[in-house]
């Protein structure tokens, strides 16, 4: 084994032993890249890189939607917009089997279109939702997995942080990775709507059905909503026809989330000090993997790990479809360990040269890869965003949370699986944007 390998298998050895001792992922993979960027190379020009990377990421004018789509989802939460939202869907749906687990997950899409954030989106909905199925007797099983699942929404329909790092890093064209998750995301939210559905019959469990709304009753239900159907339309709008750019988009959904809360008397200075500060931290833990992440491809040039990697792969001859198979199971099984955003930072720089070498399209392998990454916010043992629903409704046995997720699991598969099969349903919007 040559210098270069050695370097490269230690540092691996390294990082993972830092992330079993519960180091930050980001604090992790800068002090890998660090010290073995300084092995390969010399010592002073890793210490230049320390100097340089956090200013190289504090100033990229791409990485400003970040801060702006988290401060949005923060103001759309503070503004009330997820109670708005739930209550619509109700009004319209809940009148059905299964009506309150179905209006829950159509409050997510919506939720999930200002948000961007899978997290904050289950967090969010458990507040707003549970409680009502609680009331009306559902099962654990439905409503929490209702929740669990429909939050992962978040991460996939635009504006999507995710999908947003994964552009960042590798070059791509955020607004066409945006515009290529409405399909998927729409898809997404139709399957788990299915799934309910499906979960209502073949249960054995009394799912309550509520009173069917009158007409009047869901106009005043939906008066709330229009503003986020019209921030939607207006960002991804504007985005697919080139009006401004992904960044300008993402201050642009700020100032109308702030405007529609200050109209509707819903934001107060605390309330948009409390928003401005939470905006602040979660922002900076992202620019902090980022910055890791920037540091730990340096190591990872040096040492040529992913032309390597790349070459193993394709020594396999599985052929290109054989290979993506692997790639997309390794990221499952990853998932049960990872969180998502450490996912994609540390893999992405690795995996993204194989798939170039493959011939798939970039934007297509963006969205399949952050739609498998999604399956790893609910699949046991790690579950983002289980553990999260578990720590906001402890009287639920986690082990309950994770029984109700696995019918979306394997909706989620399936959908996946469509995904791969036919690239057409994830690249159609993106093909017609000048």
């Amino acid at each position: 084994m040559s210098y270069p390998d050695l370097v490269a298998v230690g540092g691996f050895v390294v990082l993972f032993i830092l992330l079993l001792l519960r180091v930050p992922i980001g604090v992790a993979m800068g002090l890998v890249g660090v010290g073995g960027f300084a092995m390969m190379v010399r010592t002073s020009s890793a210490l230049n890189l320390v100097g340089l990377s956090p200013i190289r990421t504090a100033t990229e004018y791409s990485l400003a939607l970040i801060p702006m789509f988290i401060l949005m989802g923060s103001l759309a939460t503070a503004s009330g917009l997820s109670k708005e939202l739930y209550r619509a869907s109700n009004a319209w749906i809940g009148h059905r089997r299964g009506g309150l687990a179905m209006a829950t997950i159509a409050a997510c899409g919506g939720f999930a279109a200002i948000c961007g954030s899978s997290v904050a989106t289950a967090a969010t909905m458990t507040r707003v939702a549970l409680p009502e199925m609680k009331r009306y007797g559902y099962p654990d099983t439905l409503a929490t997995g209702s929740i669990a699942a429909g939050g992962t929404l978040g991460i996939l329909i635009p504006p999507s942080i995710v999908l947003a790092i994964y552009g960042i890093l590798t070059e791509q064209d955020i607004g066409k990775l945006f515009i290529a998750g409405v399909i998927p995301g729409i898809l997404a939210l139709l399957l788990y709507l299915v799934t309910v559905r499906l979960y209502v019959i073949f249960s054995k469990s009394d799912v309550p059905v509520q009173e069917k709304a009158d007409w009047t009753e869901r106009i005043h239900a939906s008066r709330g909503v229009w503003a986020v159907v019209l921030l939607f339309v207006f960002i991804m709008g504007g985005i697919y026809g080139g009006v401004f750019t992904p960044s300008e988009a993402a201050g642009m959904g700020a100032s109308g989330v702030l405007i529609i809360g200050l109209v509707r008397r819903r934001l107060d200075r605390k309330a948009i000090y409390r928003c401005l500060v939470d905006s602040i931290q979660v922002s900076a833990s992202i620019f902090f993997i980022l910055i890791g992440a920037l540091l730990f491809g340096y190591f990872l040039t040096a040492t040529q790990t992913p032309q390597k990697i790349a070459n193993l792969l394709l020594a396999l001859d599985l052929g290109p479809h054989g290979t993506l198979v692997l790639i997309l199971l390794f990221f499952l099984i990853l998932g049960c360990i990872l969180d998502a955003m450490a996912m994609i930072v540390l893999m992405i720089p690795i995996i993204y040269p194989v798939i170039l070498q493959l011939g798939f399209d970039p934007i297509w392998f963006g969205v399949i890869i952050v739609m498998t990454v999604e399956l790893g916010l609910i699949t046991p043992p790690v579950g983002m965003n289980v553990f999260v629903l578990n720590s906001l409704a402890r009287d639920i046995p986690l082990q309950r949370v994770f029984a109700g997720v696995m019918p979306f699991v394997l909706m989620d598969v399936l959908r996946l699986s469509l995904l791969v099969a036919f690239p057409i349903l994830v690249l159609f919007l993106p093909n017609t944007m000048q």
